[in-house]
């Protein structure tokens, strides 16, 4: 029964499960596979039974739109959706997280954070404790973190835009920061926004900083896109493409050197070119940027089932590669800790012993003859093997504080190094609870096998690394077909969304 998730989780995958039967049916026995593996993580420690592998990723495909107060962030979202939903204005018109979410009704709506921070089905669940770690007393003041908005457009359908505050903001700094290293990790695409009316990059070193050079060292890096909004503020210059090249240069030092480079503009709102064949050049590119921007956008919901499934094979693969072998690694420490720090508490009471014999017989309050039922000699007996147990399982929770600890700060190292997104990874406090499972009072110090590990446990990753990649296999013949011949296949499954723009034919990307 320890082992068994908690009511509110099990009613939590119960809806998350009818959810996907409306939505998306092929990933409804995905998330039997997610209980198996909380099925492994409860007997190790890794997963509280309140929680559960399914809820720690989010099911609805995420776009989120970063960048600089002014770059045009608001306007580019209104001109997707094709719905005037955000304010737009030379200054900051939002200072918070915007979430837009489809809704039936065609009266926009504006919901408080508290709507987005107490539902589970959405990346800012329970967000207000994470702000609380970077400031007290923050976390109650989550409505001036995050809102929800709602639209009726079709192209929003199916998936959640996530609409930050300019990153160049010097209130509540630390937790934007903190919020939108959170909502990077869990989206499909990352639109990066640039002002080319600030053709100096050098005076925005720290957001190049922060939201250039801390990524492309992920393993998803190519969700990422760089764009240079309202470019046609540069059709004035006698040499407008000095204007993305300064761009270009700018991302480069920051370690950008290939990657995928736009610059668009908002007609509606746009600067009047008066030479005719700069203004046919300019929208024209304009155009072909926008298309693919729109394409990945829309290609959004394909990729999250995807890095769902992905995420099955991630967390089963890092359970096996990973966390054993760091756990075992730890027990190892810790055993060789306590059993050392025992030595020299034996070592130092022989000595005291010694020097206390000089004056009296100090060994023979510790001599027994257990032949002999007398009471005091039990006694004294069972003083000794009590302080000796006190002493020992002292050494003992000190030495699992001591490992537990360095475990944290060489996961958290190892991850930075690599870059490595959080979604779908095994974080270091986890192991380090798992790893403090094995430290309990009952548990011989000499168990070589970390708890809940097993030869079962790793059939099971086997099994439900095996049944993700069927998975995969499944939607691969679902959206695609190499031989051509495929008269069954799903056209809704490939097919753009509704009112979705086409995808020009010349390559909008550009090299950087």
């Amino acid at each position: 029964m320890l082992n068994r998730p908690d009511k509110s989780i099990r009613e939590r995958l119960a809806k998350l499960e009818a959810h996907l039967n409306n939505e998306n049916p092929l990933l409804v026995d995905v998330v039997s596979r997610f209980k198996k593996l909380d099925t492994v993580a409860y007997k190790m420690g890794l997963l509280d039974t309140r929680e559960s592998y399914a809820t720690s990723i989010p099911w609805w495909p995420l776009v989120s739109v970063l960048g600089t107060f002014s770059a045009g962030k608001s306007s580019f979202i209104n001109n997707f959706l094709g719905d005037k939903l955000q304010r737009t204005g030379n200054q900051a018109v939002d200072d918070k997280f915007t979430v837009v979410t489809y809704s039936s009704s065609k009266e926009n709506r504006v919901l408080p954070g508290v709507a987005l921070n107490s539902d589970p089905r959405f990346p800012f669940y329970q967000m207000s404790d994470e702000i609380e770690k970077v400031a007290d007393g923050e976390g109650r003041r989550i409505d001036a973190y995050l809102q929800m908005k709602t639209s009726h457009s079709d192209k929003l359908s199916g998936k959640i835009i996530i609409d930050s505050p300019g990153f160049d903001a010097d209130e509540q700094r630390n937790a934007i920061l903190r919020l939108t290293d959170h909502i990077v990790d869990l989206s499909d695409l990352v639109l990066v926004f640039f002002d080319a009316r600030h053709p100096e990059p050098g005076a925005m070193q720290d957001t190049l900083d922060h939201l250039v050079a801390n990524t492309i060292t992920r393993s998803d890096s190519e969700k990422f896109l760089y764009i240079l909004n309202q470019i046609d503020t540069a059709a004035q210059e006698d040499n407008p493409e000095a204007v993305v090249a300064s761009w270009q240069r700018a991302l480069a030092a920051k370690g950008l050197t290939a990657g995928r480079f736009y610059s668009i503009y908002n007609s509606d709102v746009s600067v009047p070119i008066k030479d005719e064949a700069v203004r046919q050049r300019f929208e024209h590119k304009c155009e072909q940027d926008k298309s693919a921007i729109f394409e990945r956008i829309h290609q959004v919901e394909v990729e999250r089932s995807y890095r769902i499934v992905g995420a099955i094979q991630t967390i089963a693969g890092d359970i096996e590669n990973h966390v054993v072998p760091v756990v075992k690694e730890a027990m190892s420490k810790w055993l060789k800790m306590v059993l050392m720090l025992d030595a020299i508490a034996v070592g130092v009471f022989v000595i005291v012993l010694s020097v206390l014999g000089q004056w009296f017989d100090s060994w023979a309050l510790f001599s027994y003859d257990f032949t002999d039922a007398n009471i005091v000699s039990s006694i004294k007996l069972g003083i000794t093997i009590f302080c000796f147990s006190v002493v020992h399982y002292t050494f003992r929770s000190f030495s699992a504080k001591v490992v537990a600890n360095k475990i944290v700060s060489k996961i958290a190292i190892d991850k930075n190094l690599a870059g490595e997104s959080r979604e779908g990874r095994i974080q270091a406090g986890n192991i380090k609870r798992a790893f403090l499972k094995n430290t309990q009072p009952l548990r011989s110090i000499f168990r070589p096998m970390p708890v809940g590990w097993s030869m079962r446990s790793k059939r099971l990753l086997a099994e439900v690394t095996a049944e993700a990649c069927e998975f995969i296999q499944t939607m691969n013949d679902r959206y695609t077909r190499p031989s051509g011949n495929n008269p069954e296949l799903d056209e809704t499954a490939t097919a753009p969304a509704e009112n979705a723009e086409p995808l020009k034919a010349v390559n909008s990307e550009n090299n950087l």
